[in-house]
């Protein structure tokens, strides 16, 4: 099992599907760091030598924030906007959608549960 970035990837995989396994690499990044290695589509995790690992996990360490940096730099960024107080970081605070979604219906996802309303009769 190949560990890249702190994670373990899968080794049946090709490999440019097991390296989005890592938190910040998708589709198109995979196969950038792919091309810029040197590594065809077609391989897979289990059939690359130790040295090409150590390439792959030079090429992400060295021009990509990934795992552990990138979720604490999304934390800070959301906790900067809940600490000045605009309207963005407001919705944060309050677990609702930030991008304009609607919330009268829906949003469910965010918000949670729906919890009932006392004194609030169901219509049958």
């Amino acid at each position: 099992m190949a560990r890249i970035a702190g994670v373990n990837i899968p080794t049946q995989k090709r490999v440019v599907i097991a390296l989005q396994y890592i938190h910040g690499i998708g589709p198109r990044l995979a196969h950038d760091i792919c091309t810029k290695v040197g590594i065809p589509d077609k391989r897979r995790v289990s059939e690359l030598t130790d040295a090409e690992v150590l390439q792959i996990r030079e090429a992400i360490d060295r021009d990509h924030v990934v795992e552990g940096d990138l979720r604490r730099e999304v934390a800070m960024n959301i906790k900067r906007l809940m600490d000045l107080g605009c309207y963005r970081g407001l919705r944060h605070r309050r677990m609702l959608p930030v991008r304009g979604q609607r919330t009268h219906t829906n949003a469910r996802t965010r918000k949670g549960k729906a919890r009932p309303i006392a004194g609030k009769k169901k219509t049958s």
